[in-house]
């Protein structure tokens, strides 16, 4: 017996599930958090701004990657936060760690971030 019966789809039943599962993730986050649209917005004026600082596509690559990161991280970050907040939003010591460890994450991303364009900038 299945543990759930959403995974039976398989082949392209199974990727197309997937791009709307994943269409929906963007379009939750995007509504329901503000960090997510922040994070998005500013990402759009890193893409710009390394089409102009960037003199090779690997320059360009190297630039956007740590963006790409942080978009990422931004994502797990909040399902995280969802997730926790979903079993019960009374205080708990393991609930906070949770959301703390996750707020980590992102911080480590945009230094990560900050960390590379300054050193492609200024070295």
């Amino acid at each position: 017996m299945n543990r759930n019966s959403m995974k039976g789809k398989t082949g392209f039943n199974r990727i197309w599930g997937a791009v709307l599962y994943s269409k929906n993730g963007y379009l939750n986050a995007w509504r329901d958090e503000a960090a997510f649209r922040q994070i998005i917005f500013l990402s759009i004026i890193g893409f710009i701004a390394a089409l102009f600082v960037s003199n090779s596509k690997q320059d360009f690559f190297i630039l956007i990657v740590p963006i790409v990161i942080c978009i990422i991280v931004e994502l797990l970050n909040s399902a995280i936060e969802n997730t926790v907040d979903r079993i019960s939003i009374e205080f708990d010591e393991f609930a906070k760690k949770a959301k703390d460890m996750a707020s980590a994450a992102q911080m480590t991303a945009q230094v990560f971030l900050f960390g590379t364009w300054f050193v492609f900038l200024f070295f």
